[in-house]
């Protein structure tokens, strides 16, 4: 078998998985999704970011949660390999709860330049800053690779792109299943720029944030579900050049104005989310504000006291 037919029926097997996976976790909770979003309120595209009080600005130390009455309902134990549970349950489950998440939408393109990919991932975060670090979690294996693993394992280079409200529809449509070879890049109608000064793959033009990332590492997972079977494969990436929108960036090029970049996080299911009203809280030092191991141990007699009364 020749090796264009060993690539096709890769293509084929992981173009298979992807579509046996969306109809296992049922992604999309509305039968027609227009007709529902048609009944909503319009996006208030004009909202400006603004800075509100924490929850309770009058909490001290040791006064636990900032609501007087805490919810007292009771909470299930749930084992990610409990009989008869599908994978793809802990996957819904860990995509609702661990929010909301930053979204790696990164370009890809292979070694010869003709094929290109841009997929966003939310299985993303930055791990280190020195040097710079990120991880990217994909839901397949290196056999049968998503494009965007696939080119990466072969050029060993991307581009990670931070998505903002501005460019949302555009950047969700690349997530389709268009099969290997076909760009999300017309289909989204997204620009390239391809003047990355440390790798090959396009930056998109229209992201306030973007960073040239080269692989440091890939790790694959073994099943659970499928004992004998990877099921994953992490990817941790090295930053080797940042690019920032002009109006974004302060003075010493240290902090990114959220006004601009009005990045989107990633919730369950379809949802996401904006970023538009935001609070501060400055990180407390332990002998000035806390006032030290003698104020520890203060809380400690109080909670104690508070819980013989109780």
């Amino acid at each position: 078998m020749s090796s264009d037919q060993l690539n096709k029926e890769s293509e084929q097997a992981a173009a298979s998985t992807s579509a046996k996976w969306e109809a296992s976790i049922k992604r999309n909770p509305h039968g027609d999704f227009k007709t529902v979003e048609a009944s909503r309120p319009p996006f208030p595209a004009e909202t400006s970011v603004h800075y509100v009080q924490t929850p309770l600005p009058s909490w001290k130390f040791g006064e636990g949660p900032n609501r007087a009455q805490p919810s007292t309902a009771s909470h299930t134990p749930i084992s990610p390999y409990s009989e008869g549970r599908p994978a793809g349950f802990n996957y819904k489950l860990l995509i609702s709860a661990i929010t909301p998440r930053p979204i790696a939408f990164v370009s890809t393109r292979s070694a010869d330049g003709k094929t290109t990919n841009l997929s966003p991932f939310s299985y993303f975060s930055v791990i280190n800053h020195d040097p710079p670090l990120f991880t990217i979690g994909f839901s397949s294996a290196l056999a049968a690779p998503k494009d965007t693993l696939k080119l990466l394992a072969e050029t060993e280079e991307c581009v990670i792109n931070i998505i903002s409200e501005d460019f949302i529809e555009a950047a969700n449509s690349t997530s389709v299943n268009a099969p290997y070879g076909v760009s999300e890049w017309d289909v989204s109608g997204l620009t390239p720029a391809y003047d990355c000064q440390e790798v090959k793959a396009a930056r998109v033009k229209e992201a306030v944030f973007s960073v040239e990332c080269k692989l440091e590492s890939l790790r694959e997972f073994d099943s659970r579900s499928n004992p004998g079977k990877k099921s994953g494969c992490l990817a941790i990436l090295e930053g080797v050049n940042f690019w920032v929108r002009s109006d974004a960036i302060n003075e010493e090029g240290n902090i990114v104005d959220p006004a601009v970049l009005r990045p989107v996080s990633r919730l369950g299911g379809i949802t996401y989310g904006r970023t538009t009203e935001l609070f501060e809280l400055p990180r407390p030092d332990f002998e000035k504000d806390v006032g030290g191991q003698t104020a520890i141990e203060r809380l400690r007699a109080k909670k104690a006291e508070g819980e013989k009364l109780n």
